[in-house]
C-alpha cells in the first residue's frame, strides 16, 4: 500500500490529466442521456447496487488479463473487463457506463496496484469507455437488436482507431518517460514479434490495432449472446 502512494506521488500531474478525462468522459455521458428517449429509470439504491456488482465483476475479470505475445509485447494484455461494463451500461445508460468503468479500475488499483505506472489502468479506461460510450448511446436511442448491433459495431471501430492513435500520440511516449524504457526499445519489443515493425506508427498499427479489435469484437458478441440471458438474474428484470 505504501508503494501504490508513492506512485501516486510521483505521478501526479499524469494523474490529475486523469482526472480531468474522467470528468469530461462523465460529462458526455450525462449529457447524452438528456438526448436519449429510452435511458432506464431506476431508484437511486437499486442503481448504485448493480453499479457497484458490475464494477466488481469488471474488476475480477481485468486481473485475469492476458498477453497475445504472438501478436504484442507483454505489457498489451487482453482481457474482458468491459462485458459487464457494457452490460450495465445497456441496462442503465451511459453514465452508470462510465461510473462502472472507473470503479473497475480503482478497485483494481486497490488489490493489485499498477505494474505500468498508471499508464496502463489509464489506458484501460479511456480505450474502454472508447467501446462502451458509443455502444451504449446507440443502443439507447433505440432499443433493439438492431440498434445494440449497430452500436457494438461503432464502439468497435472507435475502439481500433481512438486506441491506436492514443498510443501512437499520448499513451507510448508517457509511458516511456514514466517508466524510464527508451521508446526505442519498446519498438524493439515489437519487432522482435512482427518484423514489419520499425517506428511507433507500424507498431500501433501491426501490433496495438489488431488487439483492440480483437478484444472489440470478442466484447461485442458476447454482450449480443448473454445481455437479454443475464438480464433477469443479473438486474432483476
Amino acid at each position: 500500500m505504501a508503494e501504490f502512494w508513492n506512485q501516486i506521488q510521483d505521478n501526479l500531474f499524469f494523474l490529475l490529466v486523469c482526472v480531468a478525462i474522467i470528468a469530461g468522459l462523465s460529462l458526455i455521458a450525462k449529457l447524452s442521456e438528456r438526448f436519449l428517449p429510452a435511458v432506464r429509470k431506476t431508484a437511486p439504491a437499486r442503481r448504485i447496487t448493480i453499479v457497484a456488482v458490475c464494477s466488481a465483476v469488471a474488476a475480477v475479470l481485468h486481473m485475469l488479463d492476458f498477453p497475445l505475445l504472438f501478436l504484442a509485447p507483454e505489457f498489451y494484455k487482453l482481457d474482458f473487463s468491459e462485458l459487464p461494463v457494457m452490460l450495465c451500461g445497456f441496462y442503465l445508460g451511459p453514465s452508470a457506463a462510465v461510473i462502472c468503468e472507473a470503479l473497475k479500475i480503482l478497485i483494481k488499483l486497490l488489490l493489485k496496484g499498477t505494474s505500468t505506472a498508471f499508464v496502463g489502468d489509464f489506458a484501460n479506461f479511456a480505450v474502454g469507455c472508447s467501446l462502451v460510450l458509443p455502444a451504449v448511446i446507440v443502443y439507447h436511442t433505440k432499443k433493439s437488436r438492431a440498434s445494440a448491433i449497430w452500436g457494438l459495431t461503432l464502439g468497435t471501430l472507435i475502439l481500433t482507431v481512438f486506441g491506436s492513435a492514443f498510443n501512437a500520440i499520448y499513451l507510448l511516449p508517457k509511458f516511456s518517460e514514466l517508466y524510464g524504457i527508451p521508446l526505442d526499445s519498446i519498438i524493439a519489443m515489437g519487432s522482435a514479434i512482427n518484423g514489419g515493425i520499425h517506428s511507433v506508427s507500424t507498431f500501433v498499427l501491426l501490433a496495438v490495432a489488431p488487439l483492440n479489435l480483437i478484444k472489440g469484437v470478442a466484447v461485442s458478441l458476447l454482450t449480443l449472446l448473454l445481455y437479454k440471458r443475464v438480464a433477469r438474474p443479473l438486474f432483476g428484470n
